[in-house]
């Protein structure tokens, strides 16, 4: 079988997971390491800059998107042998920031974005590089198209560094799995602790944008795949409403709850990402909803003051795993209360008997039916792959793709029926209701524009025998919903950072901007 023959690539890649006597050299992951492509001064500069005062250097003429661009290179260089954040570098990436200096010069800026260097997902299609959720059998998915998502970044100016490491298949593989370990890109580690989770699935993501190996990440969630490794690395984190932002040319999971989002440094970067991403995908049917909603312009939101008459609730429910997240959250909710916020509190979003298994059910049956149609829609030799397929290949190349833990969700998946089945329409119908109802009826009889909780406990360590050691988080309501879900850290604790997440409404993304900026603000 074709797939079999992937293995001997995989032995000579160059991004797979490092020897154990490989040496570690001391480097602050959290500071930029030097790079003849700028001064010390211009590096410090870069790494607090936003987006829009980038472009003001770039504007001015002290710096260049290929400086900028090579400056980034450098620190992945420097960085990635540890942190793993990184499955590849666009071998494009330099001749792309010329050319868009190139228009520059010529007097055509194309947006806030002209120049920007980024990374993407490896579950994010794009042109230059094979896409692989992570996996060794797609370690040759070369589909020379963009996902649509990459198609309008790419149209904006963005610079592609990259490709990010991801837990493979978006971490829906193994019952059991660490997050941020593929079988392509190794065990991706929290910079602010490399003995530390990054969380997942959007682990190499997160870690890259908070390590300084670029502007901005694009991440994608179906549970928390966004905000945990946002919250977790201490960055900004963006779940859009599904609808908002096309799937096409993604590696699913569940159309139901998959959507990219945008992580970065600031409330400012990510939303001029997430504007750009936004449009109507004729290969995504729900995009229609994102036409409906017109032109976005998130920036025009971003208002220190804007917290002064708000009104947001508590959910408590969503608390008390971890004394310490509760204190910071306590002082948080302070605060927002001097900056004139109306806090409602101690409201709750409770689970119904049974929620966790339809939840589980739904996902299970989704990511059999939307991965063999992926499959099939592969402009390449692996359009002939499916999910049973891909389970024999696991087992055939079992010593590199599953040494720590093994494939039972895709088991349990293969083993379901169609979409048409009373057990997943039911289940649909069921955690669809109560958690849009549990989001609305809360929104709508306080009077809130956002609920807010701790997104998640603090990173744990590392451990590839056991797995991840979630104490709690609040993605779960505004996942299942398909609503918006914006995290901002919050404080440390322990060194190691918390998020603080504000959840609304369908399409409410520029009202939970506002929120997180006026916040961010604050100096937290």
């Amino acid at each position: 079988m074709r797939l079999k023959g992937l293995l001997v690539v995989a032995l000579v890649c160059a991004s797979c997971t490092a020897s154990p006597s490989t040496p570690q050299v001391e480097i602050d992951y959290l500071a930029p390491v030097a790079s003849d492509a700028v001064s010390s001064e211009m590096a410090d500069r870069i790494v607090t800059s936003t987006i829009l005062e980038l472009q003001d250097a770039m504007e001015s003429g002290e710096l260049s998107a290929e400086q900028l661009t090579q400056f980034y290179l450098d620190q992945i260089t420097a960085k990635n042998d540890r942190l793993r954040a990184v499955i590849a570098t666009n071998p494009q990436a330099l001749e792309t920031a010329r050319s868009l200096d190139a228009e520059r010069a010529s007097g055509e800026v194309r947006g806030p974005l002209h120049g920007i260097p980024i990374l993407l997902k490896d579950n994010i299609e794009t042109m230059e590089q094979p896409t692989t959720a992570g996996s060794l059998a797609l370690l040759d998915n070369m589909t020379n198209r963009d996902a649509f998502v990459a198609a309008q970044l790419r149209e904006a100016g963005a610079v592609f560094l990259g490709k990010a490491n991801l837990s493979e298949w978006a971490n829906f593989r193994s019952e059991r799995s660490s997050s941020g370990w593929s079988g392509v890109g190794g065990q991706t580690r929290n910079p602010h602790n490399t003995n530390k989770s990054p969380c997942g699935s959007s682990s190499g993501s997160g870690s890259a944008v908070a390590g300084l190996m670029a502007v901005a990440a694009l991440g994608s969630e179906t549970n928390g795949s966004v905000v945990c490794p946002s919250a977790i690395n201490g960055v900004v984190g963006i779940k859009p409403t599904i609808g908002l932002v096309s799937r096409h040319g993604i590696v699913p999971i569940s159309h139901s709850q998959d959507t990219a989002g945008p992580m970065a440094r600031n409330v400012t970067d990510a939303a001029i990402l997430l504007e750009a991403m936004i449009g109507y995908d004729e290969a995504d049917a729900v995009t229609a909803a994102a036409e409906a909603q017109g032109t976005p312009d998130f920036t025009s939101t971003l208002n220190a003051g804007a917290l002064e008459g708000k009104r947001v609730g508590v959910i408590r429910s969503s608390t008390g795993y971890h004394e310490g997240v509760d204190a910071l959250f306590e002082k948080t909710v302070e605060a927002l209360s001097n900056a004139g916020v109306t806090v409602v509190d101690s409201l709750r979003q409770d689970r119904y008997s049974g929620m966790g298994g339809d939840t589980y059910n739904i996902l299970l049956y989704e990511f059999k039916a939307d991965l063999n149609a992926y499959f099939a829609g592969l402009p390449n030799q692996l359009d002939t792959l499916t999910l049973e397929t891909l389970i024999q290949f696991n087992k055939d190349n079992e010593a590199r793709e599953m040494p720590y833990f093994k494939q039972e969700i895709f088991e349990k998946s293969n083993a379901k029926g169609p979409l048409t089945d009373s057990e997943y329409l039911d289940a649909l119908e069921k955690a669809q209701e109560a958690t849009r109802n549990g989001i609305d009826n809360l929104l709508q009889e306080h009077d809130l524009d956002a609920l807010i909780a701790p997104s998640y406990s603090a990173a744990w360590s590392i451990d590839l025998v056991n797995g991840d050691h979630f104490l709690g988080g609040f993605s779960t309501f505004a996942a299942v919903a398909g609503y918006s879900h914006i995290t901002v850290p919050m404080g440390k604790l322990h060194g190691l950072p918390v998020g603080l997440s504000f959840v609304s409404t369908a399409f409410d993304e520029a009202g939970l901007i506002e929120l997180a900026f006026a916040y961010e603000q604050l100096g937290h």
